[in-house]
Parts: structure tokens; C-alpha cells; sequence
């Protein structure tokens, strides 16, 4: 195999393709609107607990919650719809799907995101993300512990992982060293986050879109592994 051809390329999904935020923001005005202030006080406060518990996202989890606390509430039904049937393909950064293609033709394209296993495939599966990657979907609880995985499914000499997450690319980098070069994709709100942003290395590439990496190619990129600076096309 060729030196591009045996990368495989890790995609974040969340505020990486999809702009996450937005998705966010549109279910919170839609929890107040259809169900009040007090409904959506409570489901927000519950949703930040379960966070903090899991570690992950877990919108579908917290609904679930707040029925064992309201069983006479018929709106948790309005909500639970709202998730499943979003148009995720309307929220994906423009040039996110051609990245991908792009990507899938010098090597493995894979997604690693965190997430619960109800919601989180719902949304890559919708918005086209999983047929673009051939079903190669990895959603985990703490991807950056579990590299085990990674490395189980789809080995390879080198990677290359596009996230939105500073603390994730350095946690990653501590790891796989020089077989990992870390993109930075400077969109969504954890992406301009002070204190991680202060705390972690700086990655190997930092873009501000995910449209950007088609600019660069696959030698650059792993040159940039080796601490090369590098810049896009």
C-alpha cells in the first residue's frame, strides 16, 4: 500500500461536519416554546447532570429522566420528535460531505465521535455523514481513551483526526505521537474556549472551516505530524 492509500482520516461529527450549536439552539426555542419555561428549566438542568455523569450528550437520556420526575406530562413526546426528526442534512458546514469524498479517495475515512447509541447514529445517519464514510462509524464515550479501538478496527501506521476540540487533539497527540496529525477545525462554541484553548498544545493544522482541508494534501499533512509547518494549497 502507498503512504496515502493506509491513512486512515478520523472525522469528528459534531461542530466538525455539523454545526451542532445551531441544532442546539433550535431545540432549546422549541422546548420553550411548546412546553414552557419551567419544562425547559428542569430538562436543561437535568441534561447538564446526566452530562457530567456520562460524560457525553445525551438529549434522548435526559427526556427520559424528566418523565420518571413528570409521568403526567405529555410534552416530553413534542421533544423526543423534535430530535428524531431533524433535518441533520440542512445543518451539515458547507463543503463537509466533499471533504469526506474527497478524503475517502487517498484513504479510510472514518468517524470517531462521542455519543449515546440512539441519538448520536440518528443524526450521522440522516445527515448523510454514514454513507459517505461507508458505514466506518466509531461513536464512543471518551474517544480519547479508547484508541484501543480505533486501532482494533481500523489499523493503520498513521492517522490523521479532525476535531473541534483542542483537549481532544492534544490527549490524542500524547498518545500516538508522530502517527497522528491533529487538524483544528475553529468552528462552534468549545472551539473558542478560553480555557482550553490556554491549557492544550497547539495541534499540528488549524483551519477555520472544514471546507479548508481540501486544500491540503495527504504528504503535508503528514509532514505536519512531524512538526512541519504547513500550509494549504
Amino acid at each position: 500500500m502507498t503512504a496515502q492509500s493506509d491513512t486512515v482520516f478520523l472525522f469528528d461529527v459534531d461542530n466538525t461536519l455539523l454545526d451542532n450549536d445551531a441544532v442546539v439552539l433550535e431545540y432549546r426555542n422549541h422546548i420553550a416554546r411548546e412546553c414552557g419555561a419551567d419544562t425547559a428549566a428542569r430538562y436543561w438542568t437535568i441534561f447538564e447532570g446526566l452530562r457530567l455523569e456520562l460524560g457525553y450528550a445525551d438529549y434522548l437520556g435526559a427526556l427520559q429522566r424528566y418523565r420518571l420526575e413528570r409521568r403526567h406530562d405529555p410534552s416530553i413526546y413534542l421533544l423526543s420528535s423534535f430530535l428524531l426528526d431533524y433535518p441533520f442534512a440542512d445543518r451539515l458546514y458547507a463543503g463537509a460531505l466533499d471533504v469526506l469524498a474527497d478524503f475517502g479517495a487517498r484513504g479510510r475515512t472514518v468517524i470517531l465521535t462521542d455519543g449515546d447509541v440512539v441519538f448520536q447514529p440518528r443524526k450521522i445517519e440522516v445527515a448523510g455523514i454514514q454513507c459517505a464514510v461507508k458505514n466506518r462509524v466509531l461513536i464512543r464515550i471518551h474517544k480519547e481513551r479508547e484508541l484501543d479501538c480505533v486501532e482494533f478496527f481500523h489499523p493503520s501506521p498513521r492517522y490523521v483526526l479532525v476535531d473541534d476540540k483542542r483537549a481532544i487533539l492534544a490527549a490524542v497527540k500524547r498518545i500516538w505521537g508522530d502517527r497522528v496529525t491533529t487538524v483544528f477545525v475553529r468552528q462552534g462554541h468549545y472551539a473558542f474556549d478560553a480555557s482550553q484553548l490556554a491549557s492544550s498544545p497547539p495541534p499540528d493544522v488549524t483551519i477555520s472551516a472544514i471546507g479548508e482541508l481540501r486544500h491540503y494534501d495527504a504528504t503535508a499533512l503528514y509532514d505536519a505530524a512531524r512538526g512541519v509547518r504547513v500550509r494549504g494549497t
